[in-house]
C-alpha cells in the first residue's frame, strides 16, 4: 500500500502552532508562584529522637498562665459577685449602722469593737467562695479541662490558692479599713494604738482571708459543695453552741476550750473584745488559723496528686 504524507506546506502550520502552545505553557509556569510541596506524613517525625516534631509553636507553661485562668474563670462567675458583694454590704452596712447605734455620747474602749460582728458574718460569705471555687468545678466537670489546660495539679491548686486568697485579703481589708475610720470619726473612746488599727484592719483581713482558704482546702478534699459549706459553717459555729449546752462542773475546762479558741472568738480577739480573758490574746489567733489551714492545704495537695481527677 503507498502511504500519502502531507505536503511540508501543510506540516508547517502545525508545528508552530504546538511551538507556540508549549512556549505559552512555559511562561505560565514560570509566572505562577511557587508553593512548597507539602511535606509527606513520614517527614513529620523527624527530631533529634525520632519523636513528633508539631508544626505548632509550642512555649512552655509556668505558673503566670495558670494565675491568669485563675483570675479570669474567679472574676467572670456570678458566684464572686454575690459572695463579695454581700460580704462588703455586711461589713460596711453593720458597721456603720453599730457606730450610728453607738453614738458620740458615751465613751467606747476598745473603740475599733463595734466592727466586729460585721466582719464575722462578711467571713461567712468568703467561706462560701472559697469553697465553690474549686467545688463548682468538680460539680459541673469543668475540673476535667483544667486538668487538660493545667496538667500539674500542684501548680492549679497553688493558682486558685493565691488567686482567691489575694482577692479576699483585698476587699476584706478595704472594708474593715473603712470601717476602722468611720468608727474613729463618729464614735468617742480613746484613740486606738498602732497594733489595735493593724489588728481591726489587716489582722482581720488575713484571718477571714485564711478562712476562705481553709474553706478552699476542705472544698478539694471533699468535691462536694454543700458538704464542705455545711463542714465550714460547723467549724465556724459549732464550738460556740457545744459550749452553751455543755453545762457542769466537770465540763468546765471543755466549755472554756471550745469559747476560747473558736473562730468568733478568735476574731474577737483581734479586735481587743475576746469572750473569756484565759484565751489567746494579741495576734496568737490568727497563727493559729495559719497553722491549721497549713496543714488542712497539705492534705489538699496530697489528695490532688493521688486522685485520677
Amino acid at each position: 500500500m503507498l502511504q500519502t504524507q502531507a505536503p511540508p506546506q501543510a506540516q508547517a502550520p502545525a508545528q508552530a502552532q504546538a511551538q507556540a502552545q508549549a512556549q505559552a505553557q512555559a511562561q505560565a509556569q514560570a509566572q505562577a508562584p511557587q508553593h512548597p510541596a507539602p511535606p509527606h506524613p513520614q517527614q513529620a517525625f523527624a527530631g533529634a529522637a525520632g519523636g513528633y516534631v508539631s508544626p505548632i509553636p509550642v512555649r512552655p507553661t509556668h505558673l503566670g498562665h495558670a494565675l491568669a485562668s485563675e483570675w479570669t474563670k474567679i472574676r467572670s462567675v456570678r458566684s464572686t459577685i454575690w459572695t463579695l458583694g454581700v460580704m462588703l454590704l455586711l461589713i460596711l452596712g453593720i458597721g456603720l449602722l453599730a457606730s450610728l447605734a453607738a453614738g458620740s455620747e458615751r465613751e467606747l474602749d476598745p473603740l475599733l469593737g463595734v466592727g466586729f460582728v460585721g466582719v464575722l458574718l462578711g467571713s461567712l460569705c468568703v467561706i462560701t467562695l472559697g469553697v465553690l471555687s474549686i467545688s463548682s468545678e468538680y460539680g459541673t466537670g469543668m475540673i476535667r479541662t483544667t486538668l487538660t489546660a493545667s496538667p500539674s495539679r500542684v501548680r492549679m491548686l497553688t493558682a486558685k490558692a493565691i488567686v482567691f486568697f489575694a482577692l479576699a485579703l483585698a476587699l476584706t481589708t478595704v472594708a474593715t479599713t473603712l470601717v476602722a475610720l468611720l468608727d474613729s470619726a463618729m464614735l468617742n473612746g480613746p484613740a486606738p494604738t498602732a497594733d489595735q488599727w493593724l489588728r481591726a484592719t489587716l489582722g482581720a483581713g488575713l484571718y477571714v482571708a485564711l478562712l476562705g482558704l481553709l474553706a478552699l482546702s476542705v472544698g478539694t478534699l471533699l468535691r462536694h459543695s454543700a458538704g464542705a459549706i455545711s463542714t465550714m459553717m460547723g467549724v465556724v459555729l459549732l464550738p460556740m453552741l457545744l459550749a452553751l449546752f455543755l453545762q457542769g462542773e466537770s465540763l468546765k475546762d471543755i466549755q472554756r476550750a471550745l469559747i476560747e479558741y473558736s473562730v468568733p472568738s478568735a476574731l474577737a480577739t483581734l479586735y481587743d473584745i475576746p469572750f473569756l480573758s484565759t484565751g489567746p490574746t494579741g495576734w496568737t489567733p490568727l497563727w493559729i488559723l495559719a497553722g491549721v489551714t497549713a496543714v488542712v492545704l497539705g492534705g489538699a495537695y496530697a489528695a490532688v496528686m493521688q486522685r485520677d481527677v
